[in-house]
């Protein structure tokens, strides 16, 4: 893996948690969740997605039940109450830093241009 691959994996991973939590606050289930993800141009494989999920059900971030009125079971997953909060909060967060490195990246732009 080339230093650039393993710099955009690390910045992928926050942001992947919080789109995550974003499609999250209807339930979905796994492939539902990697569809909905991608009609954004996010995309996530199944090996990461189902641990995120885990880890998230295990900080309480989400709660998961299964649906078996179909063919084939399916496991849903939403936010909690205490899951909205932090999503919440990590969306003003995102959108705080979001904000201050684009002013950041457009001064490199300005910059430049002296």
């Amino acid at each position: 893996m080339t230093l650039l691959n393993s710099l955009v994996t690390e910045l992928r991973r926050g942001t992947l948690t919080l789109a995550v939590l974003s499609q999250l606050r209807s339930p979905q289930y796994g492939y539902s969740l990697v569809q909905s993800l991608e009609k954004s141009g996010i995309t996530i494989e199944q090996s990461t997605l189902y641990p995120l999920l885990r880890r998230l059900e295990k900080q309480e971030l989400v709660t998961s039940s299964w649906d078996t009125s179909e063919k084939r079971p399916r496991k849903y997953y939403v936010l909690s109450e205490f899951g909205t909060e932090t999503y919440e909060q990590l969306k003003a967060e995102w959108e705080k830093t979001s904000a201050e490195l684009h002013s950041l990246l457009k001064g490199d732009e300005s910059s430049e241009v002296d």
